[in-house]
């Protein structure tokens, strides 16, 4: 049975089912509590569970997921809001160091289930509340890094990301909160390192998530007017990635393009191609391609993000060249 609601609505869903499950775990962030935080995402949630579970922290990204690091070895399970994905080099010491490496550094005597909820995306709020910075995360050893496209997918890798017994960076793009989907009833969770091929295609296979996604559905109703059907693969998490769905469907298409929101410098697609160049190279029959933010901030101004943003005629534009 299916219902409908929107990205956000899953995400608050997902966090009360999960604390209704399992008592240790507990929630915390600047105004997750009393105000149901900046994005309204928690609300609700003080008033069921109460504060010893519920609760708005001081003003230091470093203590919060410092305090999160420390709750999450001695046996709770924190799910700690960030507001701004831009903050984890705030907490950079305790994202990258503590929780990425605690187990490892202590032979496995310790788990740390810990996640970091990081709202990311470019919606005109400057340079310091728009990057997309996942590839920060994918470079760092012993962190998940979720990044969930739909309603359903929110909802179902959150509340396996509060079940993993590892750190897992939660990335909700802003402009999906409202996005409305289809979602299942009852106890859902998807496993990390299982992408899905959201749309079949035999030309050019389109790696997108989140925002990019939704442009590259759209590219994709454009170009199969012209007689040109892409394939398009959202990959659900970062790290682990699922490099068998990716491989087999350029394997069908022979041609690759990443299409993401960070940085293009050694981005998510620069580490894409280059898994592609070591375990596909005989399936491209055409040079591997990446659409990305250039190496700018991004800027306050709606018309300036627009610009550095890929558009969905870049996307159209780049497919149309791969398929000639």
């Amino acid at each position: 049975m299916m219902r409908t609601i929107n990205y956000g609505q899953a995400i608050n869903e997902a966090l009360a089912e999960e604390m209704a499950r399992d008592k240790d775990v507990i929630l915390y962030g600047l105004d997750v509590a009393a105000w149901g935080g900046i994005f309204n995402i928690t609300k609700g949630l003080l008033d069921r569970f109460g504060p010893e579970r519920v609760f708005d922290s001081p003003i230091s990204e470093s203590a919060m997921v410092g305090a999160g690091v420390g709750a999450a070895i001695m046996g709770l399970r924190p799910v700690v809001e960030l507001q701004y994905a831009d903050f984890i080099l705030v907490a950079g010491d305790e994202i990258f160091f503590k929780a990425g490496l605690w187990r490892y550094m202590h032979g496995g005597a310790f788990k740390v289930p810990l996640v970091v909820r990081l709202p990311s995306g470019a919606t005109g709020a400057g340079p310091e509340h728009s990057t997309c910075p996942e590839a920060y995360i994918m470079h760092s050893p012993g962190l998940l890094c979720a990044v969930p496209s739909t309603a359903a997918d929110a909802k179902a890798l959150l509340k396996e990301a509060i079940r993993l017994d590892n750190p897992v960076m939660f990335f909700e793009h802003r402009r999906l909160y409202q996005k409305r989907d289809a979602i299942p009833e009852g106890d859902v969770t998807l496993p990390f390192g299982k992408g899905i091929i959201r749309r079949e295609g035999r030309h050019v296979t389109v790696v997108a998530w989140q925002y990019m996604l939704s442009r590259a559905l759209k590219a994709a109703e454009i170009l199969e007017t012209e007689g040109i059907e892409i394939e398009i693969f959202d990959p659900r998490t970062l790290s682990p990635f699922d490099s068998e769905t990716l491989i087999e469907s350029v394997r069908k298409t022979g041609a690759c393009l990443v299409v993401e929101e960070g940085y293009r410098r050694l981005g998510v697609g620069a580490e894409i191609g280059a898994m592609l160049m070591e375990q596909a190279f005989g399936y491209l029959d055409r040079p591997f391609r990446r659409l990305a933010i250039p190496d700018v901030p991004v800027a306050s101004v709606k018309p300036l993000v627009d610009r550095v943003l890929p558009s969905v005629e870049d996307i159209c534009a780049t497919c149309r060249e791969l398929a000639a």
